[in-house]
């Protein structure tokens, strides 16, 4: 019976993230989820009791094992700081690329210019992941092992910005890079693998301190 439930759960949820993604979340109504999913609003509100309680089950059930992943890289000791920084991309770019409708859904909603309690919580969810990055940064810097010049902020920004502009403009990134982004098996085979390189031969560039460089 309680899997039954969490199925029920998880169908529901897996289609009102497509919802979501396609409509926005002020597009989006719990009719149209329920009527989707093929359940009644009774259940759909049983289960999350409202819209937004609907949109952040997603986000709590996208992020909250990613999240504990990440922690366990950034408090990973036995590593040091650019073994901690290979780790994380190794994982971001796994689990972001593939997750088209949710970071349609996510950036649709982050991207608003107005302000509001449902962007506060999103953004609080998402900083615990950029966080991470930070930190490892932090203590790259500290330990010497990182060129101690760096503009933290332009880092992180580079890199959540080319997720964004691979999954979120594909039209255009798609284009670019010569192959259809959005295609599962490009996906896999070509995208991954190629942005994973990317980032890290661009961060190690970046980051390497300049008497490294030199020798």
């Amino acid at each position: 019976m309680e899997k039954e439930k969490t199925d029920k759960k998880d169908h529901i949820l897996d289609v009102a993230e497509k919802v979501f993604a396609e409509l926005g979340y002020d597009g989006a109504s719990t009719r149209v989820i329920s009527g989707e999913a093929g359940v009644n609003m009774a259940m759909l509100n049983y289960y999350f009791g409202s819209k937004e309680g609907v949109f952040l089950a997603i986000f709590e059930r996208r992020i909250a094992s990613f999240q504990s992943t990440l922690l366990g890289i950034g408090a990973d000791e036995s590593k040091d700081s650019w073994e901690k920084l290979n780790k994380y991309v190794e994982s971001y770019v796994d689990r972001v690329i593939n997750n088209n409708c949710f970071h349609v859904m996510l950036n649709r909603e982050i991207s608003k210019s107005k302000k509001t309690d449902l962007t506060d919580k999103i953004t609080d969810i998402i900083m615990k992941n950029v966080a991470v990055f930070q930190q490892i940064i932090a203590e790259g810097i500290a330990s010497g092992q990182f060129n101690n010049d760096v503009d933290e902020a332009l880092l992180t920004a580079t890199l959540f910005g080319t997720k964004n502009y691979m999954v979120n403009t594909h039209h255009i990134s798609s284009r670019v890079i010569g192959y259809d982004v959005m295609d599962r098996k490009n996906q896999d085979e070509l995208l991954k693998p190629r942005l994973k390189t990317y980032l890290k031969k661009l961060l190690k560039a970046y980051l390497q301190p300049e008497n490294d460089n030199n020798n």
